[in-house]
């Protein structure tokens, strides 16, 4: 257990920030499920957007986001979803 004040406060914070971080995988994963599942352009809208906010947020690099969202326009044009 952190003694010092600052290092209590920093362990504080690394909690709240580690629920937030599995909140937005949480919210990923669910959203990619969706997608998969059924493939239309209203799930695909809102797994990219769930990307963008993990991307903005710092969780995952802007590339990375950008070829996950790549990938799933790819796997609804090979599903026939319209995009």
């Amino acid at each position: 257990m952190p003694i010092i004040k600052s290092a209590k406060k920093a362990a504080r914070q690394a909690e709240k920030r580690t629920a937030n971080n599995q909140l937005i995988k949480k919210n990923i994963k669910a959203a990619l499920k969706a997608f998969k599942a059924d493939p239309t352009a209203e799930n695909m809208s809102k797994a990219q957007s769930e990307y963008d906010k993990a991307a903005k947020k710092g969780l995952l690099k802007k590339n990375t986001a950008s070829r996950r969202k790549a990938a799933l326009a790819k796997f609804a044009k090979a599903n026939k979803a319209t995009a």
